[in-house]
């Protein structure tokens, strides 16, 4: 079994960041937890993403069990296989990972402004835009985009919870937003302001989308109070879904900012099959009239 040793003073003992260090643990840790967050929960699909030997993941798998951040849950029996899922501890994990990604993000891959936007020759471009994938296989006509998580769902301005990608429609518009009433400042972000207009403006082009038999749904990490306030003022007609706790920014590693301190999402648009796999990608979105009726045009495509 894989042990972590440390070297720890006494003061430790009672150092929520020296115990959750020890939790961690080293990078691959870290990296088995952004994959299990992105659905990859098999044994197989871990180790064909991270590029483990068999022998290291099952030691850092083994690892996180023992600490109580996954949990195993039996998919086969002959031969016996399981899926690797997280705990409450494991999900309570997402922002730290987040805040990483952002940091990253910010510091290491960017030159450490605060921007809700992104140049098309960064990280973050490109990372955004092989949500889609290559296109459709024609082998077996399946979009070949990345597939959010089954179990994903998120709260909404209702108090209900609801998937992330409507079961019942031919298709899904996700568009992300850093957040509605915000007050950014004396100096404002570039690419934030805007968000109550693209509101507006996917609320008076719904008619159209659900038309096409698609769904609209608008995400950001305002809290389920916030949105559903929004919502009413505005009257608001499709859902309004809360990442207050980062699970959708895991699953796909979307992009975020600090603003109004709080950590918000880029404004992005995804349109997403039924299957849950990623058709298109909008992003940047800093034209957001053309940004909506381009939307319409790729969610109404073909359907």
């Amino acid at each position: 079994m894989y042990s972590v040793r440390m070297r720890m003073h006494n003061a430790d003992e009672d150092c929520g960041i020296a115990q959750a260090a020890v939790v961690m643990a080293d990078w691959w840790n870290v990296l088995v937890l952004r994959e299990i967050a992105r659905g990859h929960v098999r044994f197989d699909a871990l180790a064909s993403e991270l590029g483990l030997s068999r022998k290291v993941l099952t030691e850092r798998l083994g690892a996180l069990v023992a600490r109580g951040v996954l949990r195993r849950s039996l998919y086969q029996r002959r031969p016996v296989r399981y899926e690797y899922l997280l705990t409450d501890s494991g999900l309570a994990l997402l922002p730290l990972l987040v805040a990483m990604q952002d940091w990253g993000d910010r510091w290491v891959l960017g030159d450490g402004t605060t921007t809700a936007t992104a140049p098309p020759d960064g990280a973050e471009h490109a990372r955004v835009h092989a949500l889609a994938g290559a296109g459709t296989d024609t082998g077996t006509g399946t979009s070949t985009g990345t597939r959010l998580p089954a179990d994903l769902q998120l709260s909404a301005s209702d108090g209900s919870e609801r998937p992330v990608v409507a079961p019942d429609a031919a298709a899904t518009v996700l568009f992300t937003y850093p957040g509605t009433g915000v007050d950014w400042g004396e100096d404002p972000i570039p690419g934030a302001p805007g968000c109550t207009l693209e509101n507006r403006l996917f609320r008076d082009a719904y008619t159209d989308f659900r038309r096409a038999d698609v769904a609209v749904h608008g995400v950001s990490t305002q809290l389920p109070y916030e949105q559903a306030a929004f919502a009413r003022a505005e009257a608001v007609p499709y859902p309004l879904l809360s990442d207050a706790q980062q699970h959708l920014a895991a699953a796909l590693r979307l992009p975020t900012f600090r603003g109004a301190g709080r950590l918000r999402l880029k404004r992005l648009v995804l349109v997403l099959a039924p299957d849950r796999t990623v058709r298109h990608v909008l992003f940047p979105v800093e034209d957001i009239p053309a940004a909506v009726e381009e939307t319409l045009r790729l969610a109404t495509a073909g359907l």
